[in-house]
């Protein structure tokens, strides 16, 4: 099989059974959405989403939140991951907003990565979410997912698996391909126990069609 014909048959796959994949977080606008994605860096999206009411409430705009001090902020986000980090990161985002982008969230990646806290996932992120751009942000589902596949061929980077990624899948996808891959490594591709007997991709998967041949014991 040809890598060409394998990402036919994981497009087909999502298209059939996933055509409406979407993020998890929940968000009203760029904002919310922006201040989501940077709480979710190594924490999972339910506790985001547990979280972020009492943000939103508190601090609906750029604005209000710019005007939010440490000690106001950190005890919303205490639950999550690396807390002290993000309070300073989404404060000093906020500011960064007012001040050059008229509290409104820029839609490049080159600005968006100029703000506290937002790399260049979180910006591929933001710009495919909202704006549909052909941008593939790479978490740690990604990276895994599209490797195990055969996706990707011998990627060390996050940058190099988004690389391949772009180039094999059609740019009218990409936007909808970042959801395939992180819903699918969320709760089939999981890390440490596929399922691969719930999994429809396997007839083209690398990993599973390896391990019969060695003769492993895999999920079935």
């Amino acid at each position: 099989m040809t890598k060409e014909q394998r990402y036919q048959f994981v497009i087909d796959y999502f298209l059939a059974h996933s055509p409406d994949a979407e993020t998890e977080l929940l968000y009203d606008d760029p904002f919310q959405l922006l201040v989501a994605v940077i709480l979710s860096a190594q924490c999972t999206d339910k506790r985001v989403n547990l979280t972020t009411p009492a943000i939103f409430e508190r601090y609906p705009t750029a604005e209000t939140l710019a005007g939010a001090s440490f000690d106001e902020l950190f005890p919303l986000i205490r639950s999550i991951s690396y807390p002290n980090n993000k309070t300073k990161h989404l404060i000093g985002m906020a500011k960064m907003l007012m001040e050059k982008f008229n509290g409104q969230v820029p839609m490049t990646v080159n600005e968006l990565v100029l703000l506290p806290g937002v790399g260049r996932k979180t910006a591929n992120v933001i710009t495919s979410v909202v704006d549909e751009q052909p941008n593939m942000a790479v978490d740690t589902h990604v990276f895994r997912v599209s490797a195990r596949i055969g996706l990707t061929t011998n990627a060390k980077t996050v940058l190099a698996t988004e690389k391949q990624l772009i180039k094999h899948i059609p740019s009218g996808y990409i936007h909808k391909a970042h959801h395939w891959l992180i819903l699918h490594g969320r709760y089939i591709c999981t890390a440490r126990s596929p399922k691969c007997s719930a999994c429809g991709i396997k007839p083209v998967c690398k990993f599973y069609n390896n391990n019969l041949k060695k003769g492993n014991k895999i999920q079935e």
